[in-house]
């Protein structure tokens, strides 16, 4: 039979231990958002356009190449950084270049950004560039009127064969 003294030390240990659980479940209290507050999120994934051009062997070419690597064109895998820009009621909430995943850089860019704002009324502005262009202008850009509730989560996603970016 187990010692009186040890037993009441572990029905102690574990009430404290209980109580400790209990307490950390309900307080202190945790809010997401503050109550005039809604996010926006800019969440996504797409792969720019290949960083050099594609040469289009001859048939000469392709006839020395062996007969499993015969393709009309070689490209080579690297893809072009993704330009970002997100202007909120017309100033700039974020601008970033997100490089290309990938041991040779050939993967798709991931965007992650959250922005807590005050709910209401907002104009959003979302710009990507994902080409080889010099002049600084971008391939994509798309301009909304929003309405925010208070704990609403807005979800700018890009799909370029849905027209570019999608407001969920």
């Amino acid at each position: 039979m187990p010692d009186a003294g040890k037993l009441i030390a572990q029905v102690l240990a574990y009430g404290a231990f209980i109580f400790v659980i209990a307490y950390f479940s309900v307080l202190p209290a945790y809010e997401h958002l503050g109550a005039d507050k809604a996010m926006i999120k800019l969440a996504f994934s797409h792969a720019g356009a290949h960083r050099y051009e594609c040469k289009q062997l001859p048939p000469e070419e392709l006839a020395k190449l062996p007969t499993n690597r015969r393709k009309p064109a070689d490209c080579k895998r690297e893809r072009m950084p993704i330009v970002l820009e997100l202007f909120l009621d017309g100033q700039q909430v974020f601008s970033g270049v997100q490089p290309a995943t990938g041991l040779w850089h050939d993967g798709p860019s991931h965007v992650y950004k959250r922005f807590p704002v005050v709910a209401g009324s907002h104009e959003l502005t979302a710009r990507l560039r994902d080409s080889r262009r010099e002049d600084g202008g971008f391939d994509y850009e798309a301009q909304r009127r929003i309405e925010l509730q208070p704990g609403q989560n807005l979800v700018i996603g890009f799909r370029p064969a849905a027209g570019g970016f999608i407001f969920d």
